[in-house]
């Protein structure tokens, strides 16, 4: 019975990881992309290497190694291995607490510090005389909005890409995707809580087969 049980335990974890791991290749690809394909740390101009591109990178390697060490634990039933899965799961989870209450008290802080450098990338982008191939006109011309706040930070020359189809978007970018964010914030919250439940169930997995084979190699 006990030998099934671990067996059951085995396999569940490790198709749980490989699953994982592959949720980790693919946001490892799509980092890559964005790093090769487009130029959004120019919106972050005192951050530039916190663009979309790294931040997908980072989560990818991370998941990519934690997933493995979850496989490679559960199909070799290795208690070292185990345990380390088990550790960088808590210790990822513990991140994400953190992180969540650190938005959370400082949200009014990083929203003005996010519009700032938004307007600071702006303002570079009118002092350069960019062209319409410029990332503000792409997100301006994909999000149908103009501006930071409104089409007034641009100024006397607001773009073509402001006045699509004869339109004038009187919308800001940040003012449109802080409006979205917040009307589909239980959509991201049920996201968040989900792959914190996962994250839990991995580690319960790890733990439980731990048990399983220390307590068969103490008989």
């Amino acid at each position: 019975m006990a030998g099934n049980c671990l067996r059951t335990l085995k396999y569940v974890l490790f198709f749980f990881n490989l699953m994982f791991w592959i949720c980790g290749c693919t946001i490892l690809g799509f980092g890559i992309y964005f790093l090769i394909n487009n130029n959004f740390a120019a919106l972050l101009p005192s951050i530039p290497s916190l663009s979309f591109g790294n931040i997908l990178i980072v989560i990818g390697s991370v998941i990519m190694v934690v997933s493995f060490l979850g496989c490679m634990g559960a199909i070799k039933e290795n208690k070292c291995l185990l345990m380390s899965f088990f550790s960088l799961l808590l210790i990822i989870l513990l991140a994400e607490v953190i992180l969540a209450v650190l938005l959370f008290v400082y949200e009014a802080k990083l929203d003005e510090y996010i519009e700032q450098q938004l307007q600071s990338s702006l303002q570079e982008h009118i002092r350069k005389n960019m062209t319409d191939m410029s990332i503000w006109d792409k997100i301006q011309e994909k999000l149908k909005c103009c501006g930071v706040r409104n089409a007034t930070d641009w100024g006397q020359s607001v773009p073509q890409s402001c006045q699509e189809s004869s339109q004038n978007f009187k919308t800001g970018c940040y003012v449109k995707v802080k409006d979205w964010f917040e009307s589909n914030f239980i959509h991201v919250g049920i996201t968040t809580i989900s792959v914190s439940v996962i994250q839990v169930l991995g580690m319960s997995f790890a733990l439980t087969l731990y048990c399983q084979i220390a307590k068969l190699a103490y008989n």
